[in-house]
């Protein structure tokens, strides 16, 4: 039986692109999955990096969502593969990945990830395929895991400016409270501002949703969008203060199991809630803002 000339001429090619892509991304899938698996085991076991798979998630999606536009938009401009360049890049990610792995440095095994994506894609298709995917590839910078002496460093002031500040809120509302360094005393409880709650991972992970935000809404004007990422960081350090006052509401009223138990893991994810509604409280100011002036 004869195959049909259109199968011969068009459907082959493309079956034999897919099949490269199949098997690249099982490959892929080969190397990175024992390092999510490491993650898993330690840094997002851990309270202050509970955040961690939520972000990979978003980071991946955002990758899968532009892959077929950013594809189509290359082989329309007649993208041309860079070997050179996409082999060394690839070259490098692979060094880190293989440096990182031999000594259990998480830092580079998960940051190879992005030389790795962006070789690959620069020399099976070209530079203006990787270049509509560079914000998924600098989105990725923030499933690394920072630098432990890094992290040390910044979250001790960062814990104490929360405390602080929400020690003033509770006051003010009319609650007897009192702090001692980062521990708040609220009636007869006790409660301890944690990494979890103020670290500086926590304030890592509201950068990404910051610049998530900004990705997704595309405002046109350059001001616009400078003006919310100046203000992501303020955004971060009052949503983590909200987060700390709602625990020490919700211990003061129904006690310390209370606290501790769902409500703790569910104030994680109202983090989250809270800095995407200010950040568009913000966003809709500065429109409101902008109107004004152009008036």
């Amino acid at each position: 039986m004869s195959i049909p000339i259109a199968l011969t001429t068009q459907a082959l090619p493309r079956l034999r692109s897919s099949l490269s892509w199949l098997l690249l991304g099982v490959g892929l899938l080969a190397m990175y999955l024992p390092t999510v698996a490491g993650l898993a085991r330690t840094m997002w076991s851990q309270d202050s990096n509970r955040h961690g798979p939520m972000v990979l998630g978003i980071a991946l999606w955002l990758l899968l969502r532009g892959f077929g536009p950013a594809l189509a938009a290359a082989t329309q401009r007649g993208d041309r593969p860079r070997l050179l360049g996409g082999g060394l890049l690839l070259l490098v990610g692979l060094g880190f990945y293989i440096v990182g792995r031999a000594q259990a440095l998480l830092m580079l095994e998960v940051g190879s990830l992005l030389p790795v994506l962006a070789g690959i894609g620069l020399a099976c298709i070209g530079p203006r395929f990787v270049r509509r995917l560079w914000f998924p590839l600098v989105f990725l910078l923030f499933v690394i895991p920072l630098p432990t002496a890094l992290v040390d460093a910044i979250t001790q002031p960062l814990k104490t400016g929360v405390s602080t500040l929400a020690e003033q809120l509770l006051w003010w509302a009319g609650y007897p409270v009192a702090r001692q360094g980062v521990i708040l005393s609220i009636g007869p409880f006790q409660l301890l501002v944690a990494d979890a709650c103020a670290g500086l991972n926590s304030l890592f992970t509201l950068e990404a949703v910051g610049v998530f935000y900004l990705n997704v809404v595309r405002h046109p004007s350059v001001l616009r969008n400078v003006g919310l990422a100046v203000l992501i960081v303020p955004v971060s350090f009052i949503s983590n203060t909200l987060r700390v006052v709602t625990l020490a509401l919700v211990t003061y009223h129904f006690g310390d199991a209370a606290g501790q138990g769902f409500v703790h893991y569910f104030a994680g994810i109202l983090l989250f809630v809270i800095a995407l509604l200010v950040l568009g409280l913000f966003d809709r100011l500065l429109r409101l803002a902008g109107t004004a002036v152009g008036r």
